[in-house]
């Protein structure tokens, strides 16, 4: 009887731990924006030690990673960004095309080489999916991509996180046009994606169009435009992101000195025209 009771004792502890849902372990990578475009002496370097020091678990950049434009000269270009990138090699890192990067045969064929990635892929991590695009050679988004995206997006959709991640903003105007019938962000709609990323302006800005946040990422090195000052969007810096299951922080960190103030901010704090919040 007694063996008969602890059998029932143990059963009820075995379906007790299946019926609880399993969350994820919590985890945080790094985004980053351009390094080109001009780059601007010693800032990837600081962006990248600055980053590491957050311990994340991998790295994701929008582009922009050479100057490039050259197929004679982007072989040592991707040298030199290998040897800044040497001593960070325990990180993965994750980056989308840029147009700095491809313009040509030789050089698509160069970016595959030292990324180890092709020119469009996805991943996954934990909760969450990422779909990279190329969108290197056309400010809007190529149809083949489209097709690429829709495609991966409903392979991937029983993950509950989804990213986008591409290089130029093919989204903005539709984007700040809060456009809900774009095609774009009708199939972001449809497969909750949760992010949609890029860089190629050099600027910090954000818009929300129904369920999907759109942010355009600060610079990582690349020169300043406009009135080049903080409030307005225009500063060096990178991005941290949490995800814990289903929820997902964003942390839009400064650069500390000589660059910037380390000032931390959130995608609430900014919007189209720069800070929302203390301007």
């Amino acid at each position: 009887m007694r063996r008969f009771w602890f059998l029932v004792f143990l059963s009820a502890l075995v379906l007790a731990a299946l019926a609880q849902t399993v969350t994820p372990a919590p985890f945080h990578f790094i985004l980053l924006g351009d390094r080109t475009g001009e780059v601007q002496p010693g800032i990837w370097e600081q962006v990248w030690k600055q980053a590491a020091a957050e311990n994340p678990a991998f790295f994701a950049g929008v582009g922009d990673t050479i100057q490039g434009g050259d197929d004679a000269t982007a072989k040592s270009e991707w040298q030199q960004a290998e040897r800044i990138l040497a001593p960070y090699k325990r990180f993965p890192l994750y980056l989308a095309p840029g147009n700095h990067d491809v313009w040509s045969p030789v050089s698509a064929a160069l970016f595959q080489q030292f990324t180890h990635h092709p020119l469009h892929y996805s991943f996954d991590y934990g909760p969450a999916h990422f779909t990279v695009l190329d969108n290197s050679t056309s400010d809007t988004l190529p149809a083949a991509e489209f097709a690429f995206l829709e495609a991966d997006l409903r392979q991937h959709q029983a993950q509950p996180v989804k990213f986008v991640l591409s290089h130029r903003p093919s989204w903005l105007v539709d984007a700040v046009m809060r456009n809900t019938r774009a095609e774009f962000q009708q199939l972001a709609q449809k497969y909750g994606v949760r992010y949609v990323i890029a860089g190629h302006v050099h600027q910090m800005l954000h818009v929300d169009v129904e369920n999907v946040t759109y942010l355009s990422l600060p610079s990582a090195g690349g020169h300043l435009r406009g009135s080049m000052q903080y409030e307005d969007g225009w500063f060096f810096g990178y991005t941290v992101v949490t995800v814990q299951g289903s929820d997902v922080t964003l942390r839009i960190q400064e650069l500390g000195t000589p660059q910037g103030k380390a000032r931390a901010t959130t995608p609430a704090d900014w919007g189209l025209t720069g800070l929302t919040k203390n301007r």
